[in-house]
């Protein structure tokens, strides 16, 4: 019996093996060797200066980086609730039996499969001041009196962004809503029409508890992703102007590539680790405890 455990635990062992290896080579090594890097004053390559915390020490006492934390999750929270807001509109309207569905599913889901090197480049032609097609569109509704500088002018380069971010962004909830929607029993909603449920009332009862592991799922996903977002705000911005849209990654990539300064701009991506993985953690406790 003991034979026969020990060779159902060493085939178990074997199986998991080559998982447990490329989460190490892919994952855990990628953290340690930020978190060794981030110890030092260093070029990577002739200059290796032990400075110990000192940089996480920078961090957490200079009022830029936390400026640029507080609008990084400014940026977040805007995306990730337009995501939610179009995509779940989008999800219960596609759910319907309408005609054209599987197009309209087709079309709707498009941002999501576009590079978003793509979607950031598009952009950034309509939102041009000269010859762009939201100014023109704005312009010729008379919503508008003149062309605007949308990604040059502080006070709309933020909006801009998130607005490419959502239209990047809903398809994912889009797609996880759906699927939730779709699994959810056409007889709990005659149950409930019959027992006199107004549509709304069914929505707040049977919906919504239904999509509860869905939207938490997303929910996490969505908020760690966009906080960590770097592609369409680099080639959109760059950060600016006047930082008004540098969040944290803009500043790491800049700190790196282009100081050189690859210690501090590890501690900080590492900063950035801590704080995604507090929001996981904080996102799973709400959640599991619901779920009792």
């Amino acid at each position: 019996m003991n034979n026969y455990f020990s060779r159902n635990q060493r085939a178990g062992y074997g199986f998991i093996l080559p998982s447990a290896i490329m989460m190490l080579l892919v994952i855990a090594y990628p953290i340690a060797y930020g978190f060794f890097v981030s110890m030092f004053d260093t070029n990577l390559m002739n200059r290796w200066n032990f400075v110990g915390f000192k940089y996480y020490w920078q961090a957490v006492t200079e009022r830029d980086f936390l400026d640029k934390v507080l609008l990084t999750f400014k940026f977040t929270i805007m995306v990730v609730a337009g995501n939610f807001i179009v995509g779940t509109l989008l999800a219960v309207l596609l759910n319907r039996k309408i005609k054209g569905r599987a197009i309209f599913r087709l079309i709707l889901i498009l941002p999501w499969l576009f590079p978003e090197v793509v979607v950031a480049l598009l952009w950034k032609w309509m939102f041009d001041p000269i010859y762009g097609l939201v100014n023109h569109v704005l312009v010729s509704a008379h919503l508008i009196s003149e062309p605007i500088a949308w990604l040059s002018t502080a006070s709309y380069a933020l909006l801009a962004v998130v607005f490419v971010a959502v239209w990047k962004g809903y398809p994912l909830v889009l797609i996880f809503v759906l699927a939730g929607l779709q699994s959810i029993s056409e007889d709990l909603y005659e149950a409930a029409e019959m027992d006199g449920a107004t549509k709304w009332q069914s929505f707040l009862h049977i919906t919504l508890p239904s999509l509860k592991t869905v939207l938490g799922t997303t929910l996490v996903l969505e908020t760690i992703w966009w906080f960590k977002h770097f592609t369409i705000i680099e080639l959109l911005t760059q950060g600016g102007p006047v930082n008004a849209t540098s969040v944290v990654s803009i500043d790491i990539f800049k700190l790196a590539f282009t100081d050189f300064r690859f210690g501090q701009a590890s501690a900080l991506a590492f900063i950035v680790f801590l704080i995604c993985f507090l929001i996981s953690f904080v996102y799973r406790r709400l959640l599991s405890d619901e779920t009792k």
